[in-house]
């Protein structure tokens, strides 16, 4: 599980769907939603990040170790 504060969406979903597998982000209610390659659920995050003026704080589980390390990667290099 990986806690994050989105302060750059559009490198954060580029990054998210470069991944070759799932990126679940976990809902309050505890459901899991794969938001790879997603535009309907990318739309919402989108709109909850401008909504919260330009930052956005997500739960992830992802998986692929791979995917994970580029996620991490990502926003080491975006702080």
């Amino acid at each position: 599980m990986l806690k994050l504060d989105i302060l750059n969406m559009k490198n954060f979903l580029d990054t998210v769907n470069a991944c070759t597998g799932k990126v679940n982000m976990l809902c309050p209610d505890g459901k899991k939603l794969n938001i790879n390659g997603e535009e309907k659920i990318q739309g919402s995050l989108r709109q909850q990040y401008f909504q919260n003026q330009n930052c956005l704080r997500l739960v992830l589980e992802i998986p692929n170790p791979t995917d994970y390390m580029s996620i991490i990667s990502y926003y080491v290099g975006d702080c």
